[in-house]
């Protein structure tokens, strides 16, 4: 039985390799570069923008949720193989559009292992970091 399961995943290994490869990659390159151009106050901000109505508007949409499941997808499978697994679930979740998505990115911020990484990433690029969901004393005043 086992020899029969290694015989059918055998023919995927290079492609399952590849694919952790890039997704390692791209994790590298693209989870500072949005982490950095998010606003500290993102976490703890009740101003969200509305919709536009438009048919490029529509498509900006479309596309854009269609990044965040390739990004929530990647990040799920990065759980397992090499790169910032809840970092890339996380950007996913912050590009895609869908009710509940504010409180599930503030459960996920609130784990001290992700704000940490946050903040260390934003340290590196001489970014302030992002305000904790739980410290509303700094917009206070």
């Amino acid at each position: 039985m086992i020899e029969s399961l290694y015989q059918s995943i055998s023919p995927w290994v290079p492609l399952i390799t590849l694919l952790s490869i890039a997704m390692a990659v791209a994790s590298m390159v693209f989870i500072p570069w949005l982490l950095v151009r998010m606003p500290a106050d993102y976490f703890i901000s009740d101003t969200r923008l509305l919709p536009a109505r438009g048919t490029r508007a529509w498509l900006v949409w479309g596309l854009r949720n269609l990044l965040a499941a390739v990004l929530v997808t990647a990040g799920i499978a990065m759980l397992v193989l090499p790169g910032q697994g809840l970092l890339t679930i996380l950007i996913g979740i912050a590009s895609s559009t869908f009710p509940g998505k504010y409180r599930l990115e503030r459960a996920l911020v609130r784990r001290p292992g992700v704000y940490r990484a946050i903040n260390w990433v934003r340290a590196r690029y001489d970014k302030p970091p992002v305000i904790h969901p739980d410290d509303r004393s700094s917009t206070d005043g």
